[in-house]
């Protein structure tokens, strides 16, 4: 029997992680009961104390045990908590080194949404790769520059480390375990029941594009603003730098160090999110879009769009688009 640890952080952790985690391996124990089958999870609640409050003071958890309680665990499952990520990883710091033990020990790690952000603090996402919300992008790049994150997966599996993209994409991730320690079978009826898009692998569909503007180079601030201004029309890169007065290869090596992204990437970001603002509220066409946005090749147009927000244009615009939508 594998036994579960969902941690329960201290400060304003996720009571709906708790939660659905508990629920859905319960649910995987009673199907197996149906089955006349041994359950195949023991399922427990650690934190740090005997009793947790969260959600501001609205709910109180009392941990079935504490982390001195277990000497061993199977899988650990880290729900997000909110509030200043610098604190909430302060105020967990009890937790690293038991984590830390129980990998060294053979323990699989779990993360959902920016929980990440203490299983980062571990030291064992270095080097490997992560998700969490896209929201939270910029700042877990600032606090944890040595791991490489993947804000666009709703799921990453490397090492017995996993980690899910943002809010309810954790529904996605515990699928995936389900499937993982219980078989397919088990995965489709868990996803019918609990109502989850089980093929579901990429955030890329919801995510906004803020401009990437967390940083203090002030001339690559001006050449974010010049893009934002400009998209609709030829831009290059050899254009921004001249106007910028520097050179091209001086440019790309501070824009890509301030916003992660290479210039191309960024015009790319933004000329796509105009489009799909467009493709929300207008009843402009696709094509009437694209060259509106600066694009006027529509292979590279929908070819961007897609490697962006993982869907066409046309299919943008049908699960978006309120005209369209009522059409359908």
């Amino acid at each position: 029997m594998k036994h579960i640890s969902i941690l329960i952080p201290q400060g304003n952790a996720s009571l709906s992680n708790i939660e659905a985690t508990y629920k859905m391996f319960t649910e995987v124990n009673n199907a197996f009961d149906r089955m006349k089958k041994a359950p195949l999870f023991k399922i427990q609640l650690v934190g740090l104390s005997k009793e947790t409050t969260l959600g501001n003071g609205l709910f109180v958890i009392k941990p079935d045990l504490t982390i001195g309680e277990v000497a061993k665990t199977d899988l650990i499952i880290i729900p997000a908590v909110h509030g200043d990520m610098a604190k909430v990883v302060s105020d967990n710091a009890d937790f690293i080194p038991w984590i830390t033990k129980q990998y060294k020990g053979g323990a699989e790690v779990v993360s959902l949404c920016i929980g990440a952000f203490i299983l980062a603090s571990t030291g064992l996402l270095k080097g490997k790769s992560c998700t969490t919300h896209w929201l939270a992008a910029a700042e877990f790049r600032q606090m944890f520059p040595d791991i490489n994150l993947m804000p666009y997966k709703i799921i990453t599996d490397e090492g017995g480390i996993y980690t899910s993209g943002g809010a309810y994409s954790s529904l996605n991730l515990l699928l995936y375990l389900v499937e993982k320690f219980s078989g397919r079978d088990m995965a489709i009826t868990s996803s019918k029941m609990f109502e989850i898009d089980i093929e579901r692998n990429s955030q890329s569909l919801f995510i906004i594009f803020h401009g990437q503007k967390n940083h203090e180079d002030n001339t690559i601030k001006k050449a974010q603003e010049y893009i934002e201004q400009n998209y609709a029309g030829k831009i290059t890169v050899d254009h921004l730098a001249s106007t910028l007065a520097m050179s091209r290869r001086h440019l790309e090596r501070r824009f890509k160090k301030a916003t992660s992204n290479t210039v191309v990437e960024y015009m790319q970001r933004v000329r796509i999110e105009a489009a799909k603002m467009s493709l929300e509220t207008l009843r402009e066409n696709v094509n009437e879009v694209m060259y509106n946005v600066g694009y006027t090749d529509t292979k590279a147009f929908r070819e961007t769009f897609k490697k962006i927000t993982g869907v066409s244009p046309v299919e943008y615009r049908n699960k978006y688009n309120k005209i369209a939508v009522a059409a359908h």
